[in-house]
């Protein structure tokens, strides 16, 4: 491998852009970035990848899939490991018949929560889809979080817990924007836990970034969708990286002292020539 076994890699919206997005939003060969971004991570060859929602523009269509079946099949020759969580792309239109494409994709997904471990680290990876959801899912998938960040907190043999779903519930985006149910159901358990460091998410298509109550939020939208438009006026969140907004982007979490992190964005050229480290941070 090119890179240590300490670093994973974490990439959210890489779908395609939809006709009706098209009408509002401006494109910059969209796909063509995704490719590169796809081609970036299978030089590295990282042990994992962390993949936020919004893997294609409609779940449930078959045909918007090969390009992700290609790049998962290098993965698997690279022995890189990928586990992903559903957007609100992966269950548009037809949920059952998106959440099942999606299913055998990413055969470690659960639609009510699911924890991966690497190393001393654990991701947990929540379901932020409710509208899609059923009430007992809902209460399942809560009850199966609060009981999970208990057991990591409690174990010795995890140093650091980063908490994940598709929907932000902080963000300046002007067409997505915070989500409150995310703020009410997700983020007090993140707040109370102790070795839970870091919120990462994406659906909002930038890179912005807020602490509060002494807890780091991060977007990471940057995988290929139609670059959304922030507010700016004075109503907007604290964004941290508010001089940071690349148009496509991922990034590299490598664990740092005894429980901290160390997060770089890798942003791609504007003349898609290569890659840069734009934005690095620690918690």
């Amino acid at each position: 491998m090119t890179n240590s076994d300490n670093e994973s890699i974490f990439l959210s919206d890489t779908q395609a852009p939809m006709l009706v997005e098209r009408l509002v939003l401006r494109t910059h060969q969209n796909t063509k970035a995704t490719r590169i971004i796809f081609t970036e991570i299978l030089r590295k060859k990282p042990p994992v990848l962390y993949w936020l929602g919004d893997i294609v523009s409609l779940g449930y269509r078959t045909k918007k899939w090969p390009v992700i079946d290609e790049f998962l099949a290098r993965c698997t020759e690279n022995e890189t490991a990928v586990y992903a969580i559903m957007g609100n792309h992966d269950v548009m239109g037809r949920p059952r018949k998106g959440e099942r494409n999606f299913q055998q994709r990413f055969p470690d997904h659960s639609p009510t929560g699911y924890v991966q471990r690497t190393g001393d680290r654990a991701v947990v990876m929540l379901n932020s889809n409710f509208s899609t959801m059923s009430a007992e899912n809902i209460r399942k998938q809560h009850v199966w979080y609060e009981q999970t960040l208990t057991d990591l907190d409690a174990d010795p043999a995890i140093a650091v817990v980063i908490v994940t779903c598709h929907h932000a519930p902080y963000s300046n985006s002007k067409l997505v924007g915070s989500s409150k149910l995310v703020q009410q159901r997700f983020v007090p358990l993140y707040k109370q836990s102790e070795k839970a460091k870091l919120f990462i998410t994406g659906h909002s298509h930038a890179f912005e970034r807020y602490e509060f109550d002494g807890k780091t939020f991060l977007i990471i939208g940057g995988g290929g969708g139609l670059r959304q438009p922030l507010n700016t006026s004075p109503s907007k969140l604290p964004d941290l990286a508010a001089e940071y907004k690349p148009m496509f982007h991922y990034l590299a979490v490598r664990r740092q002292g005894a429980n901290g992190l160390l997060l770089t964005s890798h942003c791609l050229h504007k003349d898609f020539s290569g890659f840069s480290v734009g934005y690095q941070f620690s918690v």
